[in-house]
């Protein structure tokens, strides 16, 4: 069953990748075999609309640590002042601190989904969307994910 999802996924990203850029270790262009290859986790959340779904995806801080951005123990010090901008297709941005998104510092994951109770998001949404299960309000349940900056806070 998976591997079909992953088939229908596939199609429908194939076009498209996701870019890590900015202050990484090593960027990365992230396809959708990539991203079936790092680890996914199942989260339930409230739409906007109120409908209760399950959500499937990669832990945004496993992409982070994939391209050397400092996670867990790691992030301290300087790293203390990085942040990430999601960017969308049509150019919506939202930031994010590091601390929000490594479990270590967070309860509660923030995934990078693919699925939406079991089957390839649409494409009003998809095929790559923020979801932030605690998070109250959903302006940054980012649609149609395209892009993730890491950028550093100017110093005073």
């Amino acid at each position: 069953m998976r591997m079909l999802l992953f088939l229908a996924f596939a199609a429908q990203i194939s076009a498209q990748t996701l870019e890590v850029s900015g202050e990484v270790e090593k960027p990365l262009k992230l396809n959708a075999a990539d991203l079936e290859l790092l680890p996914h986790q199942t989260v339930d959340a409230t739409e906007h609309s109120g409908e209760k779904a399950q959500f499937t995806g990669v832990p945004l801080y496993q992409i982070l640590k994939s391209s050397g951005v400092p996670m867990g123990e790691q992030m301290r010090g300087p790293a203390m002042s990085l942040y990430i901008v999601v960017i969308a297709s049509d150019g919506y941005q939202a930031v994010y601190a590091l601390p929000e998104l490594d479990p270590l510092a967070n309860e509660g994951p923030v995934i990078l989904a693919d699925q939406k109770n079991g089957q390839p998001l649409d494409a009003a949404t998809g095929p790559l969307r923020i979801v932030m299960p605690k998070e109250k309000r959903h302006a940054r349940w980012i649609r149609q994910v395209v892009r993730i900056d890491v950028r550093r806070a100017a110093k005073p």
